[in-house]
């Protein structure tokens, strides 16, 4: 990737350094294999127990306003530690850290399929938050520190990004098979069984590097901006459960604000820098974050609304929710080893990239007629196949280039900061638009029957629309800065870039 001189100069130190040669043979391709069985149970935890909530609460009898807690406590964690889980990996070694990450993330799962009370299933969900923000920059980071060729790489990085975005609908379809068949802990020990693997496959076939002495991490960077990021994912998560006014949300977001204006400061001036400026000194890099942290909320537009959709309007059981999105899947795993494979080698990432937001952008737009007479085959698969093509064509060549040229000593921050940019656009998509869709089915109401069924029904069509447009308009924006971020041209790679790999 040709990089500015800042992000060139350490990427080819990094190079001259060498320690570990490029793994050899087939074992590239059994690494790949073993980081997306981990990727893969990071992501399915998003959303694989939002299917089995409400039987959890059913079992162990906490309310509605507690249930949201389920599913923030995990985003709160994740979202917050994931730079310091980047450094980590990077200070430590990604071995260690991935399998730390992995054998915690199953101890949690294991403490939160358990638990016997809502205190305890919290805190699991929790912990799962903290060893998945460990677990998920080590594993990016060990994908691009391992595959350095260009055209393995391209295919190694469609692999990994079909899995980060289809992940969320095959964990729908999971959380689904499993809550009707046996009940909602399975959706927790299933991760067992990823885990295992994961384990077995990492202990045997990455391999670890000798720690640099001298490295040490950033605690005033670290206590910043995890405490800004928690600030702002938690500001978001209040203003779903009370209001957009509550002093909560308001205060929370404003202090976040300030603290990621008080580390970005800090970053300049620290000695060891958690998160070094050199990786942010690339054109590229700051576009693929830009367009993860757009797709990553408007997508929450197709997964949240439309399983209302099928759910409460089309009657679709959980197997038949899950199983409607796999065309999705298929879309968007075509879209993603299409986009890095065929696409990025030949063309612009300033083309691509806009290409596949203004696709995702139509296809939200196609869905906003739907109504109580709509059909799946008719009216919901195609432009799902459509949103599947435009974030296979976003997120995988965003993954591939957001990593592309740096550092080994900084694989892993800048691979934490992709995952950093995809969970903070959910946790703002989530409640964005669950605030305006209600605000929509609201303003609906307003003279009318609000009693009847079929008032309640359409009001409820009106808030999906507006979901589905503001998502629209989500990654409308997402072309429009990709397209004037992105550096021209076909991506050259630069041989001495990434030659060092360091696990």
């Amino acid at each position: 990737m040709a990089q500015t001189a800042a992000a060139q100069a350490p990427a080819k130190e990094a190079g001259a350094s060498a320690t570990h040669e490029q793994p050899a043979g087939n074992h590239r391709w059994w690494i790949l294999a073993i980081i997306g069985v981990a990727q893969l149970m990071v992501v399915l935890d998003a959303t694989i127990v939002s299917i089995a909530l409400p039987s959890a609460q059913a079992d162990l009898g906490f309310s509605d306003g507690n249930r949201t807690w389920i599913v923030t406590a995990y985003s709160l964690a994740f979202g917050s530690l994931l730079l310091l889980g980047g450094r980590i990996a990077d200070l430590f070694g990604r071995k260690i850290a991935f399998l730390v990450g992995v054998g915690g993330f199953a101890a949690a799962s294991a403490l939160a399929g358990a638990a016997q009370n809502f205190e305890t299933l919290v805190a699991g969900r929790a912990l799962q938050g903290a060893f998945g923000a460990l677990l998920a920059p080590a594993a990016l980071s060990l994908l691009t520190t391992t595959f350095t060729d260009p055209k393995e790489r391209a295919k190694a990085f469609g692999v990994f990004g079909a899995i980060g975005g289809s992940g969320a609908a095959m964990g729908l379809l999971l959380g689904g098979v499993l809550t009707e068949y046996l009940n909602w802990r399975s959706t927790l020990y299933v991760n067992l069984l990823f885990a295992a693997v994961a384990l077995f496959g990492g202990w045997t076939l990455l391999k670890r590097a000798d720690r640099d002495p001298d490295a040490k991490l950033d605690i005033p960077g670290t206590l910043l901006v995890t405490l800004g990021l928690f600030g702002i994912v938690y500001g978001f998560s209040n203003a779903e459960s009370h209001d957009w006014t509550s002093p909560l949300t308001i205060g929370f977001l404003a202090a976040g604000a300030i603290l990621l204006a008080a580390f970005a400061w800090w970053q300049t001036r620290a000695s060891h820098p958690l998160l070094p400026l050199r990786v942010l000194l690339d054109r590229n890099r700051g576009a693929s974050f830009t367009a993860m942290l757009i797709a990553g909320a408007g997508m929450f537009g197709v997964f949240l609304f439309l399983t209302y959709y099928l759910q409460l309007s089309l009657g679709f059981s959980a197997i038949q929710t899950g199983s409607a999105f796999l065309p999705m899947v298929a879309a968007l795993m075509t879209g993603a080893i299409g986009g890095t494979n065929l696409l990025l080698p030949r063309v612009s990432p300033k083309i691509v990239v806009p290409i596949g937001s203004l696709l995702a952008a139509a296809g939200m737009v196609w869905l906003t007629p739907l109504d109580m007479s709509s059909t799946y085959v008719a009216n919901v698969l195609p432009p799902l196949l459509v949103i599947g093509l435009g974030i296979g064509l976003v997120f995988a060549p965003s993954m591939s280039l957001a990593t592309a040229g740096v550092a080994a000593e900084d694989a892993g921050v800048a691979s934490a900061l992709v995952n950093t940019m995809q969970q903070i656009g959910g946790s703002i998509g989530t409640p964005l638009f669950n605030t305006l869709a209600a605000s929509a089915a609201t303003s609906y109401l307003v003279g009318k029957d609000a009693t009847s069924k079929l008032v309640q029904a359409q009001a409820q069509l009106e808030a999906y629309s507006t979901a589905y447009w503001w998502a629209a308009g989500f990654f409308a924006v997402g072309a429009v800065l990709t397209a004037i971020l992105f550096r021209p041209g076909v991506p050259e790679a630069d041989p001495e870039a990434a030659a060092a790999v360091h696990m």
